[in-house]
C-alpha cells in the first residue's frame, strides 16, 4: 500500500537507550503497560467525505511496522501494531492510548489519512 511506504513528514522519536525511555514512561504513567515500537507512522485521521469528524481535534493513531517489546506480551517482537486513538502525547517519543503507552524508538513519519485507510492498515 502506497500510504505505508510513501512520503511523509520525518519526526524524531527516542534516540537513546530503550531502558531509559521505559523508565521515563513508568515514572510518568505508573503501572500502565508499555509497548516499544520502531518504524512507526503517526497518523492524523480525518473524516471520509460526507462523514463528521469524531472529535474537534482529529484523532491520532500509531501504525508501527515493528514491535520491539510489549510489557504485557500481547504482541510478539517483530509483529506490527495499529493503536487505538491517542488520549495524550506528552512527548514526541510517547503516545498514550487508554490502555497502553507506546514508546516510539528512532525516527518515524507523520501522515494524514482517512478513517477508512487507517482501519484497513496492515503490512
Amino acid at each position: 500500500m502506497s500510504f505505508l511506504y510513501g512520503a511523509g513528514d520525518l519526526v524524531e522519536g527516542w534516540d537513546g537507550d530503550a531502558a531509559d525511555i521505559v523508565h521515563r514512561a513508568q515514572q510518568r504513567f505508573p503501572g500502565k503497560p508499555f509497548c516499544l515500537v520502531r518504524r512507526w507512522i503517526l497518523i492524523d485521521a480525518v473524516a471520509n467525505a460526507g462523514e463528521l469528524s469524531p472529535a474537534e481535534v482529529p484523532p491520532m493513531v500509531i501504525f508501527a511496522h515493528e514491535v520491539v517489546q510489549d510489557s504485557r506480551r500481547r504482541f510478539d517482537p517483530g509483529h506490527w501494531v495499529r493503536t487505538t486513538y491517542a488520549v495524550s502525547q506528552p512527548e514526541l517519543c510517547m503516545f498514550e492510548t487508554r490502555s497502553t503507552v507506546y514508546l516510539l524508538l528512532g525516527a518515524g513519519y507523520k501522515k494524514e489519512a482517512t478513517l477508512d485507510t487507517v482501519f484497513s492498515l496492515h503490512p
